[in-house]
């Protein structure tokens, strides 16, 4: 558990103090051995969108993670090459620089480290190995000049580390700020409805924001690295672990290989929840307003009232924010030949 920081806001606010809920920041914080410039950020979102990076040239980092939506696919779980399905769904793209780890049991400690693991992964893009990537990389001439002008002080610049660095500082970029929570804790007393108000009351008052606090609402006061580890379910033993099959997947316990890890899962945003649904690592719940019961009950041992459900669901809803204009970029070609197999 953590600490909850204090807030200062304007004393005609709601009190959100003692609930460590923040406004998105305009930025995020950027490693001293990757800093962002707009060569490394456009290289990145190239390869973001490259299917060629996958075995069979069909599935790109932007066919799980849509960044002309919401940054997820909408399925229950992923969807790799070869039409194969994956075991858990695609977390959102969007903010999750402001997450402390990556993927759903939280395996990556940075965006970095993320960024290599769907290439090389036989389910997602099925490339058998990061120097085939690299290989396959190395035969396209606009890559080529792209990565030297992205890193213009390595002597060899089309490598892995630089290619995941490339990826990682374009979704850097990927944040939604001023949603109508943002606005309303800087001072525009009028932007929340009287129910989102209340819904913004409830949410402490009930306890959720002892895991959901901070920024992007899923958990403050952890460094880069460092996770934000809660058992789901909390509370077992009710119906939903049945009927939504909660307890299968043993989450972090899959990659510490700790019983004590044993379906925990890393708390994941509330920011822009109501458009990521289907709900939780396995997609098995299609509505929020089903979501916030299945954790009134599971993680908090509450039957919450339709009342307290619909007053939850429009407060979350204030959590949407802006989504930056995303283009599609131009992809640099082949020419006279194919990279991919036929199979």
């Amino acid at each position: 558990m953590y600490l909850r920081k204090s807030l200062m806001v304007l004393a005609s606010l709601v009190s959100l103090s003692a609930w460590g809920m923040k406004a998105l920041p305009a930025k995020v914080a950027v490693p001293a051995d990757n800093p962002m410039t707009p060569a490394k950020i456009e290289l990145g979102k190239m390869l973001f969108f490259d299917p060629r990076l996958s075995m069979d040239g069909t599935i790109s980092c932007n066919s799980c993670h849509n960044v002309m939506s919401h940054g997820g696919d909408g399925r229950p779980v992923g969807a790799g090459i070869h039409g194969q399905r994956g075991g858990r769904g695609s977390p959102t793209v969007w903010n999750s620089a402001f997450m402390t780890v990556q993927f759903w049991d939280g395996r990556a400690a940075s965006l970095e480290e993320q960024a290599k693991g769907p290439v090389t992964n036989s389910v997602e893009m099925g490339m058998t190995s990061h120097d085939l990537v690299i290989t396959r990389v190395r035969l396209i001439p606009g890559y080529i000049e792209a990565f030297k002008k992205a890193f213009p002080k390595d002597k060899d610049a089309v490598t892995t580390n630089n290619l995941v660095k490339a990826i990682a500082s374009y979704e850097r970029t990927l944040i939604t700020p001023n949603s109508q929570f943002d606005k309303y804790i800087k001072g525009n007393k009028k932007i929340l409805t009287a129910q989102q108000i209340k819904g913004m009351k409830l949410v402490d008052e009930i306890g959720c924001t002892a895991c959901h606090s901070g920024d992007n609402f899923a958990g403050e006061g952890f460094k880069m690295g460092e996770g934000n580890y809660q058992p789901f379910p909390q509370v077992p033993g009710s119906k939903y672990d049945k009927m939504y099959d909660l307890k299968a997947d043993l989450g972090r316990y899959e990659v510490t290989k700790n019983p004590e890890d044993k379906n925990f899962w890393r708390v994941p945003t509330w920011r822009n929840v109501a458009l990521t649904a289907p709900y939780f690592h396995n997609g098995k719940v299609k509505t929020l307003d089903e979501a916030v019961r299945v954790m009134g009950k599971t993680q908090l041992d509450m039957d919450l009232t339709e009342e307290q459900v619909s007053d939850i669901v429009a407060f979350l809803n204030s959590l949407t924010g802006e989504f930056p204009t995303q283009t599609m970029p131009k992809l640099p070609p082949t020419v006279n030949f194919s990279l991919t197999p036929e199979n």
